[in-house]
């Protein structure tokens, strides 16, 4: 274990130089920025473990909310915007392009909402998926615990996970969907959500590591994203806000973070512009 530490600290470090020459030889503001933006699905869709319940964001007090939203992120001055859809995306292109010529009415997906008015109103061409699908045996994990007697234990773990979410969905209720993005996004919270996922850690052993085989599925889907993600840097100058489900949050803001070629930025750095 202290092996293992040692080495992740050097690994870290590695990157932090790395980052700092990357800096001192071009500038720090010469990286491309991607700022990315944890989401909660607007018209809940219901595809998670655990889905938090939104209220209707067509209503006049959520659009107004979202207008506001929408005027924080030009701060961050986007010059491409991903979501949360697949690379390549026809129906992407479509509806997007529809919308600006006037004949596409925005749904309550998150994407409609935000993506597509923020890039219409900054003048895009277009709206970029970046998703990747991949494997999450959840259930595989659900079965090893309850085959070595630690059921009770893995419910207690996977509650806590749910009332996490629905504490999500209380706060929104009381606050407005700025408000809510800057609670989910806070980096406690971000931290909080990524060390759920070493919990399922120790749900395995040789010949069964149920667990590890999760959080290394879900790791690969992430980068596979943010592989998606990093094409889209075309100059030192690029800006790109990725809209994604919170979920995926810590991860991609991870691979951010260590990506020297790349600055990250997040939520609160404009908000504080206020």
């Amino acid at each position: 274990m202290r092996r293992t530490f040692w080495i992740l600290a050097a690994l870290a470090m590695a990157s932090a130089c790395w980052a700092q020459l990357v800096a001192g030889a071009h500038g720090a503001q010469s990286r491309p920025e991607i700022l990315v933006l944890g989401m909660y699905h607007m018209s809940n869709p219901g595809r998670d473990v655990y889905n938090m319940q939104a209220d209707d964001v067509l209503s006049a007090k959520r659009q107004q909310e979202i207008g506001q939203l929408i005027e924080v992120l030009k701060k961050f001055r986007p010059t491409k915007i991903a979501v949360e859809a697949d690379v390549g995306s026809e129906r992407l292109d479509r509806e997007y392009s529809d919308y600006v010529a006037g004949k596409y009415t925005l749904t309550r997906n998150e994407t409609d909402q935000i993506g597509y008015r923020l890039a219409k109103d900054l003048g895009h061409k277009a709206v970029y998926g970046v998703d990747e699908e991949g494997d999450f045996p959840w259930q595989r994990v659900v079965n090893y615990a309850k085959g070595i007697g630690r059921k009770e234990k893995f419910d207690a773990l996977s509650a806590s996970m749910g009332a996490s979410v629905k504490e999500q969905g209380d706060f929104l209720q009381s606050h407005t969907v700025l408000e809510t993005l800057e609670y989910m996004n806070a980096d406690a919270k971000v931290a909080r959500e990524v060390a759920w996922y070493f919990a399922f850690v120790a749900y395995g052993e040789p010949g069964d590591y149920a667990g590890p085989d999760l959080l290394a599925a879900w790791y690969q889907r992430n980068i596979r994203i943010y592989h998606n993600i990093a094409a889209l840097v075309d100059s030192p100058n690029e800006r790109i806000l990725v809209l994604y489900g919170a979920g995926h949050l810590g991860w991609l803001r991870q691979d951010v973070a260590n990506d020297a070629t790349v600055q990250l930025r997040e939520l609160s750095d404009f908000t504080d512009q206020k």
